[in-house]
């Protein structure tokens, strides 16, 4: 669903990204994890075209600039970091907003997507707020409120810029979990996760990137190592296996 080949960014003479080769199939949760500044929104943006790049992009085995705008969000869906939407708009009107897509020019949305807008609310439990205004809002539930949106575009590749940032460790295991459900219906998973222990549990791959490179990708045991995590975060955590499934924990390292 996506692939991406030798992606390389420079802004003012800095190098964002340099060479980078990701690739995501239908039904897979590729997570993207390293430290700030290490090139994983850079990536998001320049595999939809809003940052200039050079390298090759293809979604469903098109190049990207073969989309036009409507078939190109009818494809994929984006939930940025810190997405904006007027404070006075309520939650309803902004998932409704992830049918324009769909919808032919000047065509006003109908029973179907008013339904479809609704179950997308409700998969990602948001559903008792949808009529109070963003402005109203925690930045959990805004978070929430903002991919109840992408799942109403109905996309075929999902990207999103760490969707779980400031949620609490229930919440984060309920929204990386959608996350494995969607993929299990066929959607393809791109995904920023901060936290490398959740990472490790609900990706099925991961791409560990810094300063703009990928320094490991493969299956979360091959990625969440103590050498590469000592390597690229430093010597202060350390990998451990979890006592129940084996899967690597990252934890402070406590002398």
């Amino acid at each position: 669903m996506l692939s991406v080949r030798g992606l390389s960014v420079t802004v003012e003479g800095r190098r964002l990204l340099d060479g980078v080769d990701v690739e995501v199939a239908a039904g897979e949760v590729v997570g993207l994890v390293g430290p700030n500044g290490a090139g994983k929104s850079t990536l998001l943006r320049a595999a939809t075209g809003v940052r200039a790049a050079q390298g090759e992009v293809a979604l469903a085995g098109r190049p990207l600039a073969s989309y036009r705008n409507g078939s190109l969000f009818r494809t994929v869906a984006v939930v940025q970091q810190m997405p904006e939407a007027p404070d006075a708009m309520t939650v309803q009107e902004l998932v409704l907003l992830g049918r324009h897509p769909h919808l032919g020019l000047l065509r006003r949305e109908g029973p179907r997507d008013h339904a479809i807008a609704l179950a997308s609310m409700q998969r990602v439990g948001c559903e008792a707020f949808a009529q109070r205004m963003l402005g109203t809002l925690s930045g959990g539930e805004r978070r929430r409120a903002f991919i109840a949106r992408a799942l109403a575009q109905q996309p075929r590749l999902l990207l999103l810029d760490e969707p779980t940032s400031g949620l609490d460790a229930d919440a984060q295991a309920q929204i990386l979990a959608l996350l494995r459900a969607l993929a299990a219906e066929g959607v393809a998973v791109l995904v920023v996760v901060h936290d490398l222990t959740f990472a490790a549990a609900y990706c099925d791959r991961l791409v560990l990137m810094q300063q703009g490179r990928v320094v490991a990708s493969g299956a979360p045991a091959q990625v969440v190592t103590q050498e590469h995590v000592r390597a690229v975060y430093g010597p202060h955590v350390r990998v451990i296996p979890h006592p129940e499934s084996g899967a690597p924990l990252v934890v402070p390292a406590v002398s």
